[in-house]
């Protein structure tokens, strides 16, 4: 496949480096955070805001979009962009995950994945064609590979089991990507939990079937986070320099610094978005509990280091009146600030790559970083 992604800095001091994606909708900075907006929407929030925040690529989820609305319709509609009225980049996941989890009484098998709608109990059948039809159908920019990974805890015959499909769900989804019109990328999934020979068997036939990008999927489900970055230092090391690396479903900001220092670029997680919904605010003091009641009379903004909407407008008192009385206003505003940091943060991370300084930034975050 054509190469989008060019490595622009190092730090010499470890792994983490800077980069720039090429999309059909524009170019992507590196390391990045993708906002998730699963049924086309981030949550609270609406485009402009999103564009205003700095946002550069969202991620949805094929999987809800299949279901509702439908593909069709929004085919019929222009494809995804227009049907959202985004311009940017947008990455789509293949559903995988919240089959797994959302749908009752999964059956796997070689073909595919047969589950019921969480919806309405209708019967489906996804095969890794077809995961790759739907996604190119909504016409993203960047569109995942079926995977299949256990629970944790897990044994290991089923790492074993679930990196001899995702193997073999590449080839196929490889295989029905070359059908389709040039322009949209197709990343592989690599599987194998913290069994290092399984997650180095599945690396080595995915980045043999050469995708545009490659993820590090089965993580930060509840291994222990030193095996969690052994696993994320030797995987960075075995996969091509030249082609953009993304930890699937990671989002606590000390994870994420650990993850850029071993060569991470790509990220998204719900934890900003739906903590704001839930009165739970990050700042660069760590996080605060907006509900509490020390915070019914504190005129001071939430993070008074900073520049958001919420921070340079509303207090802490007035956050909490807001969530107490349940208004809509307390998601948007919680949400503004939350993105905002954690948008602003990775702009800072791309900063300090770029002058050789990461590991000084990212010891400072984390110091700030431990909570109320």
């Amino acid at each position: 496949m054509s190469n989008t992604f060019k490595v622009k800095a190092r730090d010499t001091s470890c792994l983490a480096r800077t980069g720039l994606l090429e999309t059909r909708h524009g170019p992507v900075e590196t390391p990045v955070f993708m906002p998730v907006a699963s049924q086309g929407t981030v949550k609270a929030l609406t485009h402009a805001i999103l564009d205003e925040l700095g946002s550069q690529i969202i991620l949805v989820n094929s999987y809800h979009l299949f279901l509702r609305p439908g593909v069709d319709l929004i085919e019929k509609l222009g494809g995804l962009h227009r049907y959202i009225s985004w311009p940017k980049a947008i990455l789509s996941d293949s559903g995988g995950f919240q089959v797994y989890s959302l749908s009752p009484l999964v059956k796997i098998s070689e073909e595919g994945v047969r589950f019921s709608s969480h919806l309405d109990g209708k019967k489906i059948f996804l095969t890794p064609e077809e995961a790759v039809r739907i996604q190119a159908r909504l016409g993203t920019d960047i569109m995942m590979c079926l995977d299949y990974f256990p629970s944790y805890p897990y044994t290991e015959e089923q790492v074993a089991h679930s990196v001899e499909l995702t193997g073999r769900w590449a080839r196929r989804c490889r295989e029905e990507f070359d059908h389709l019109q040039p322009g949209t990328q197709l990343w592989g999934i690599t599987q194998g939990g913290v069994l290092w020979p399984y997650r180095e068997k599945s690396l080595e036939e995915i980045t043999a079937l050469d995708f545009h990008g490659y993820a590090l999927g089965g993580l930060g489900i509840g291994e222990p986070k030193s095996q969690l970055y052994e696993i994320l230092e030797k995987s960075n090391r075995l996969l091509p320099e030249d082609r953009p690396r993304y930890l699937m479903g990671m989002g606590y900001i000390e994870d994420i610094l650990e993850a850029v220092e071993r060569g991470v670029d790509f990220f998204d997680c719900v934890l900003p978005t739906r903590n704001a919904r839930n009165g739970t605010l990050f700042t660069s003091e760590g996080r605060i509990s907006i509900k509490n009641q020390k915070y019914a009379d504190d005129p001071r903004p939430p993070d008074p280091a900073c520049q958001c909407y919420t921070c340079r407008n509303f207090s802490r008192a007035y956050l909490r009146h807001l969530y107490e009385r349940n208004e809509i206003s307390s998601a948007i505003l919680n949400t503004i600030h939350n993105l905002y940091y954690y948008l602003d943060i990775f702009k800072k991370i791309r900063q300090s790559i770029e002058s050789n300084s990461f590991q000084s930034f990212k010891k400072a975050i984390i110091e700030k970083n431990l909570g109320e």
